[in-house]
């Protein structure tokens, strides 16, 4: 049962940063790729029927690492209080953004929503990229399985570190890649195009910090250069829904590493290894995860329908061409 629902925790947050990671994406790019109020207002609608489903398997990945492992959903939100506070923050400002955008008279008001769309969006990616690296390295776990430090910036010390900016680089590539392959896929016209050259662009970027990222591993850095390979040329012959998946497993991928990187090791501690929390011991009780079993029977097939649903009643291209009249 604790593997079950470490792979269920992990399954969600890969989810969520492949759903939201092209969301987060659209919102970086909309203002760059868009060259005027109508380009892009469609770029914003290739995610608007998509974005509030999709941060429901935040939802679902906090809940689920709650309920299955207490202790480690204890020592995150408490060694990094103020980064996940400032994520649920920025989350708020982008739905605002995404929702008032088309309440305000004026392209003022609009260009207003634009910006905190993409500046909420970028934000985001950073310090999620931020905190999983800093989770990968390990947090100063104490015997009790509490995050030490002083200061009242304590959790945001973690993320000052090399790994962790590198993380929050990375994601912010991966998201405006992953967001760039999906407005190829999903809008016609100069947005399109743009998209596509973007896409080719990115992901030569990425292949180059794969290469540089000795650090990770030659095969891990191997197949990463293969991928984004792929990704560039899938995009410039036309291929993008084969370049969308082709990222999104990418972004998958990632994430399966990050959460895995430690096999039963769910945080390292820096300060003793005897300390770091293990699946095993951060588990709930075998009845307690029984129960999340048959709930999670219930509710989740439910959750994947409605979304592939949605996904296929507004499967269409969204035109960023301006309709003409004769």
């Amino acid at each position: 049962m604790i593997t079950f629902w470490y792979a269920v925790v992990v399954l969600a947050w890969a989810l969520f940063f492949v759903l939201e990671g092209f969301d987060f994406g659209v919102g970086l790019l909309a203002p760059l790729l868009g060259r005027n109020e109508h380009e892009r207002g469609a770029a914003i609608s290739t995610v608007g029927p998509f974005w509030d489903g999709n941060e429901v398997w935040l939802v679902a990945a906090i809940g689920a690492t709650f309920a299955a492992f207490p202790a480690w959903y204890a020592a995150l939100l408490s060694g990094l209080y103020l980064p996940m506070a400032a994520v649920l923050l920025l989350l708020a400002l982008r739905g605002v953004a995404l929702e008032f955008r088309g309440k305000g008279d004026g392209a003022r008001w609009r260009r207003a929503c634009d910006t905190v769309l993409a500046v909420s969006s970028g934000g985001i990616v950073l310090l999620f990229g931020a905190v999983l690296a800093a989770t990968v390295s390990g947090l100063a776990l104490n015997a009790d399985g509490e995050v030490t430090g002083t200061g009242p910036l304590r959790s945001l010390a973690p993320l000052g570190g090399s790994a962790a900016l590198a993380g929050a680089a990375g994601s912010l590539a991966a998201a405006a890649l992953l967001g760039a392959t999906f407005l190829a896929l999903r809008t016609t016209g100069p947005v399109r195009r743009r998209a596509r050259r973007a896409s080719v662009t990115l992901a030569w970027t990425l292949a180059a910090a794969c290469v540089a990222a000795t650090g990770a591993g030659l095969r891990q850095a191997a197949v990463g250069v293969l991928l984004c390979a792929g990704i560039a040329l899938f995009a410039r012959t036309g291929k993008e829904a084969t370049a969308f998946a082709a990222a999104a497993a990418g972004v998958a991928a990632a994430v399966i590493a990050v959460f895995t990187a430690h096999g039963d090791v769910l945080l390292p501690s820096t300060l003793s290894p005897a300390w770091s929390l293990t699946r095993a011991a951060s588990a709930a009780t075998p009845d307690t995860l029984r129960l999340l079993t048959v709930a999670g029977v219930v509710i989740l097939p439910g959750v994947v329908a409605y979304q592939a649903f949605s996904y296929w009643v507004f499967r269409r291209r969204v035109s960023s061409e301006r309709a003409t009249t004769r």
